[in-house]
């Protein structure tokens, strides 16, 4: 199912390197950015995060939330956490439920299947989703311009 913007956002419960639950629901209230990525310790990963570490302060001015989502488990997120110095959360969509919700799941990349597509979400005050953009291809990068100007046309 591919999610659009207008649309509400799938609720999630999902945990951090350390375990900690995390639900879309906590965020209520804010405006919340969410990555979702293929895989941490990966070329183009690294690049999209470490883009959104440099530029945290763009975030944090806006008091939005950001979260990058990955099917990793765990204790590898912490690790690449930890390695990029990332300064926003790493949820573990381990059993693919809020990647299969929306709409950012490849049903096989190569021989892997149920690995999160490249995607970015962008969910307002009241919980909808403003901005969707799901990647096909996971070398390609969000458009992070259109991303910085819809946070801001939220402020």
């Amino acid at each position: 199912m591919k999610l659009e913007t207008g649309q509400p956002a799938p609720a999630f419960n999902l945990v951090d390197g350390s375990n900690r639950e995390v639900s879309l629901e906590t965020t209520r209230g804010k405006i919340t950015l969410l990555l979702f990525f293929p895989f941490a310790f990966t070329g183009t990963c690294t690049e999209e995060l470490c883009n959104i570490r440099d530029n945290i302060s763009f975030y944090d001015g806006l008091q939005a939330s950001v979260f990058g989502i990955s099917t990793d488990a765990p204790p590898s997120l912490t690790r690449f956490r930890e390695e990029q110095r990332l300064n926003f959360p790493l949820l573990s969509d381990f059993n693919k439920e809020a990647s299969t919700a929306f709409g950012a799941l490849y049903e096989q990349l190569g021989w892997m299947k149920g690995v999160s597509k490249r995607a970015a979400f962008i969910i307002d005050k009241q919980g909808i989703v403003q901005y969707a953009e799901v990647l096909d291809n996971p070398g390609d990068l969000p458009n992070f311009e259109a991303i910085q100007s819809i946070l801001k046309s939220l402020e």
